[in-house]
């Protein structure tokens, strides 16, 4: 094959492991998380600044980041008490994977959030500044997406 051709791959659906309805509750939960997070903190249910600010260590601050933290990570833990958790499989070099997340992480500090600070709770607010980040990144990932199947072949 020439290399300066281009492979078409078709998008199809995995219908034995297509979940709407799981997907629909998951997101209804995450909206309502997100909702009554800031009825009663007052505060934005990003998880970048939530993690972001532990580090700056005020005592009155740190409790509520730290249980949200351990929620996060509960979660799945008790979820796979009740169901099993879909196998993970990573089809990238594990230090391209690193990489991708480092530069994620610098990206959030960037752009003052994450998906769940902009895409979930700014949007939802109407917020013109996380309307603007939200499409900027999720632009970078389709931008990135193209490159590394289309023209890298990675």
């Amino acid at each position: 094959m020439p290399t300066n051709s281009f492979v078409v791959r078709a998008m199809s659906i995995d219908w034995i492991n297509f979940t709407p309805w799981t997907s629909l509750a998951g997101g209804a939960l995450i909206g309502l998380a997100a909702s009554l997070f800031i009825l009663f903190n007052g505060r934005i249910a990003g998880i970048s600044g939530i993690i972001g600010s532990l580090v700056k260590l005020r005592p009155h601050e740190t409790g509520w980041r730290i249980a949200f933290i351990i929620g996060l990570v509960a979660a799945p833990i008790i979820w796979r008490l009740l169901a099993q958790l879909p196998t993970i499989q990573l089809d990238s070099d594990f230090r391209l994977v690193a990489i991708a997340g480092l530069l994620v992480g610098v990206g959030t500090r960037f752009g003052a959030g994450c998906t769940s600070g902009h895409g979930v709770c700014g949007i939802s607010r109407l917020s013109p500044r996380a309307l603007i980040a939200t499409l900027g990144f999720m632009a970078a990932g389709f931008i990135t997406v193209y490159l590394m199947r289309h023209l890298i072949g990675m």
